[in-house]
């Protein structure tokens, strides 16, 4: 492994900052993949992470050479990175020329792209698993305990910035659909007012007149409501 105390902080504040306005995911995974490769001492890295439907997606690499490979697991269904991702565990290979019988496809076009040794560790928060981290090197046996230790807690720290992100869209979602239904509340009730007033009834009996009259003309409510306060709808008495 490369020389950890001068880079290792830094980059674990960067991994975590996630929560800014300016937050661009596709720079942040970029990010994670080359500091993985220059803390790590490794040749290249890789990852791989799950849509909606559980399905792995080539979303990361360190250089381009790494991106037919993170697509050829993929495409094929076969290679470390899957195994990873299915048993949420680290997968060690510290040889390739040994793993043919695990994944025999993935294994020859790893070598003939020049790697001898992978090892792939879940994107993992207690039992949510994203995705999978994949590092490749030209020679065997790149990583020791210490450097999967590290890779692990490079995953795990990544992995949290990544859902605190999910979870600040999701609210912002949320919080964005609640101002709307309080505007649009806010819009019938005066529309409400103005119909009482208009036709002199009761601030009940306005609202069934704008239900009825909405359904009528086969428009939603709101739509009726905004005309009404700003007097382009006009319902007789």
């Amino acid at each position: 492994m490369t020389d950890l105390m001068a880079g290792l902080p830094e980059t674990f504040v960067q991994l975590a900052d996630t929560l800014v306005d300016d937050f661009d995911l596709v720079e942040f995974l970029d990010l994670f993949a080359c500091r993985c490769v220059e803390l790590l001492g490794v040749g290249t890295a890789g990852l791989l992470l799950a849509d909606a439907r559980g399905a792995l997606t080539m979303v990361a690499a360190s250089d381009e050479k790494t991106r037919p490979l993170e697509l050829f697991q993929v495409r094929n269904s076969e290679g470390p990175g899957l195994d990873c991702y299915r048993r949420a565990e680290p997968v060690v290979c510290p040889d390739l020329a040994r793993a043919g019988e695990s994944w025999p496809k993935f294994s020859r076009e790893a070598e003939n792209a020049g790697f001898r040794s992978v090892y792939a560790v879940p994107m993992r928060l207690r039992e949510d698993v994203i995705g999978a981290l994949n590092l490749f090197d030209s020679r065997p046996a790149s990583l020791d305990d210490d450097g999967l230790s590290l890779a692990r807690a490079l995953a795990g720290i990544a992995t949290i910035g990544i859902l605190h992100h999910r979870t600040w869209q999701r609210q912002e979602i949320v919080t964005g659909q609640l101002q709307t239904a309080l505007n649009s509340r806010v819009l019938i009730e005066q529309a409400k007012g103005v119909l009482a007033e208009r036709l002199r009834v009761s601030v009940d009996d306005a609202f069934g007149v704008l239900r009825a009259y909405a359904r009528s003309n086969n428009r939603k409510i709101l739509s009726v409501a905004a005309g009404i306060v700003d007097r382009t709808v006009d319902i007789p008495r």
